[in-house]
């Protein structure tokens, strides 16, 4: 479904946002984005605010953005878009935020967003939300996904390195579902387009995918990314090691983190075809083949 203009909402929709949010003398509509229906800057008499919704309220997309909705009193102000309203009208479910200014981070090596994008994730890192019990637990999805026993009956799909090394990756994995639990909020999405710099500080959006879990957690991811952006794994992890959340980490749990990772991207590649695909699954793909192989080294040792 196409994201809706301002002007193509029902009206009743424009009403209910309206009535949260005041009079829209414009809205306007980011390039990015693709999990909401309806997204926009809002120019209000009380200035800007970022509005989106979804059509479906009632279904799995909804329970997503109400999620996010629930979770966002528990997050760092810091970093994090403080929710200012939520409201259904007509089938629809709209989420008001505090407008983020900036530019989408700059991932690629050497890139003088690198720290500041490692001060926002270390602010995540060592967040101890009071109440998360509500959050959904991310080892228990892990352990549901079991992606590289998934992709076990599927090895048509699967490289030559993957299909020799299967029953080692399924182990890795098992251990990292173990790892994987914590009571940290983490968002475990975190790519460019979630990341805003504006004057040295980054803001982290969207955060309908987050779960609980450990801290370590998007840490992991943001190696993933980092590979994807075109830096070494030995790169990546050295941008990683600045931080206390990795530093706390052994060198198994790192390639526990690396081969679930690349398991859950490979097993979605495989079932939700998207372009973004063609340059995550080999970034994660690597550095999975770079830590397992550093592992390998040490048993041999």
């Amino acid at each position: 479904m196409a994201r809706s203009t301002w002007d193509e909402l029902p009206p009743a929709v424009r009403a209910a946002i309206e009535r949260e949010a005041g009079p829209v003398a414009a809205a306007e509509i980011p390039a990015a984005g693709r999990n909401s229906d309806f997204s926009a800057t809002l120019h209000t008499a009380d200035g800007r605010v970022f509005c989106k919704g979804i059509a479906d309220a009632e279904g799995k997309r909804g329970q997503m953005h109400r999620h996010e909705a629930d979770i966002n009193p528990w997050l760092p102000s810091a970093v994090a878009p403080r929710l200012r309203w939520r409201t259904e009208a007509d089938g629809w479910l709209l989420l008001g935020f505090d407008h983020v200014t900036g530019h989408h981070a700059d991932l690629s090596p050497g890139s003088p967003d690198l720290p500041v994008v490692a001060a926002a994730v270390n602010t995540l890192a060592s967040h101890r939300p009071s109440c998360t019990s509500e959050a959904p637990s991310l080892a228990g999805q892990w352990t549901r996904l079991a992606a590289w026993r998934r992709l076990s009956k599927i090895p048509t799909f699967l490289d030559e390195w993957s299909l020799t090394h299967l029953d080692q990756l399924i182990t890795w994995e098992a251990r990292a579902a173990e790892i994987a639990d914590g009571r940290s909020l983490v968002h475990t999405d975190l790519h460019s387009l979630n990341i805003l710099i504006d004057s040295e500080q980054a803001r982290i959006v969207d955060w309908a995918w987050s779960r609980r879990g450990a801290p370590a957690i998007d840490i992991a991811f943001m190696v993933a990314r980092l590979v994807a952006a075109g830096h070494t794994s030995a790169g990546a992890e050295r941008w990683a090691d600045a931080l206390p959340a990795w530093q706390a980490t052994t060198a198994d749990e790192r390639t526990a983190f690396a081969v679930a990772i690349s398991g859950i991207w490979t097993y979605l590649s495989n079932q939700q075809p998207r372009d973004l695909w063609s340059e995550l699954v080999p970034a994660a793909r690597t550095w999975a083949h770079h830590r397992v192989s550093k592992a390998s080294k040490c048993d041999l040792e």
